[in-house]
């Protein structure tokens, strides 16, 4: 399970797919689930759902993470050939001098950038330690001109994203592109594989959303054609086992999946999730029974789509589950592969928990 997830997610973060253009993404995770008993389709707004049937009488489960990831979009061509951009999605600006990127302009046919950093010798002290705002930074493609930009196929409107690439650092940990969310895709493709062969199931509907990174809502569209009783949401887990990261909480790499219990988000949104009280407990239950590790979070500052599933209809009853990730919305994100496979298994054996029997009263856990 570990080397297929393994190729999987590097394939996948070697794809590029900036939020609203993550067609080649959705291409290629239907190539993975084509061998399986799904009902694959896709909606106008690009979102996969691939449906397997299971117990009728049992809550039916939306499994979720999102296939976009954040990056920019072509705002202006100078006449010297250089390209400014708009930001989509929380990009640090700090993180971007030097940085290699990559202009969609069509498969075999993208065409890769360096965002400019001044030059250390022609950098004044007073500049040494500023933060350049991304409205002033500037691409380079090594054209000499707007001509010479737009004949490689780059136009306003183009999307650009981090030059996809992968590191393996050890035998467990991955660096590189769009970790987040690829990582959750490809853990959501291990557990199709795993409930489609024979054992009890409720029906799942796999989705693999879009427009995550843009305005959070595009799992929503999903989520009410599907009208889910509970939706199960993969995402990262901010990490705390580094010493920039201590006071975020306890959630270490390496030490198995995580859970969290509260996400909230005010600037602008004022939104996040609170998981329904009946899936805490599913999740600690089976991990305790499959002997695996499960951390818990509880943050400000970050929050995923789950945020608007659960208000779907007459309300969804969500859970963020977490694979912990070093360095987010950089170049280079990390994680461990162990916890993927530990989340794998744990979502595995909790949906086959639920069953007929299974209760959305909260009354029953409160």
């Amino acid at each position: 399970m570990k080397e297929r997830l393994r190729s999987l997610l590097k394939t996948l973060m070697l794809t590029p797919g900036l939020s609203g253009h993550e067609d080649r993404v959705r291409r290629r995770i239907e190539k993975e689930l084509a061998d399986l008993p799904l009902v694959l389709r896709t909606d106008r707004l690009g979102n996969l759902i691939a449906t397997l049937e299971g117990d009728e009488g049992a809550p039916s489960v939306m499994l979720f993470a999102h296939t976009d990831q954040l990056g920019f979009m072509v705002r202006k061509i100078e006449d010297n050939g250089l390209v400014r951009i708009e930001r989509l999605g929380g990009i640090p600006e700090k993180a971007l001098p030097a940085q290699a990127v990559l202009f969609c302009v069509g498969e075999g046919r993208d065409v890769q950038g360096v965002i400019a950093n001044k030059s250390h010798h022609a950098t004044p002290p007073e500049e040494k330690y500023k933060v350049t705002p991304y409205q002033e930074v500037f691409i380079d493609v090594g054209a000499e001109d707007a001509a010479g930009v737009k004949a490689l196929g780059i136009e306003i409107g183009t999307p650009v994203v981090y030059d996809p690439r992968v590191i393996e650092l050890n035998e467990n940990r991955l660096i590189g592109t769009s970790v987040d969310d690829r990582a959750g895709c490809a853990v959501i493709v291990e557990v199709a594989r795993a409930l489609a062969a024979e054992g009890p199931r409720p029906t799942v509907h796999f989705v693999f959303a879009v427009l995550e990174e843009f305005n959070l809502q595009g799992a929503m569209v999903a989520a009410r054609a599907i009208n889910p009783d509970i939706a199960i949401q993969l995402d990262l887990a901010l990490n705390a086992d580094t010493p920039d990261m201590t006071q975020r909480g306890e959630v270490a790499l390496g030490n198995g999946p995580a859970m969290s219990l509260y996400s909230f988000h005010g600037r602008g949104t004022l939104n996040g999730t609170i998981p329904h009280p009946a899936l805490p407990k599913l999740f600690s239950d089976t991990a305790s029974a499959e002997g695996i590790n499960l951390q818990r979070t509880a943050h400000t500052g970050a929050l995923t789509d789950s945020s608007y599933v659960q208000l779907v209809n007459e309300g969804v009853a969500c859970i963020d589950m977490c694979f912990p990730c070093r360095y987010t919305h950089t170049s280079l994100e990390m994680c461990d592969l162990r916890d993927l496979e530990a989340l794998t298994k744990l979502l595995i054996a909790a949906i086959r928990r639920v069953d007929a029997d299974f209760s959305l009263n909260r009354d029953d856990y409160t």
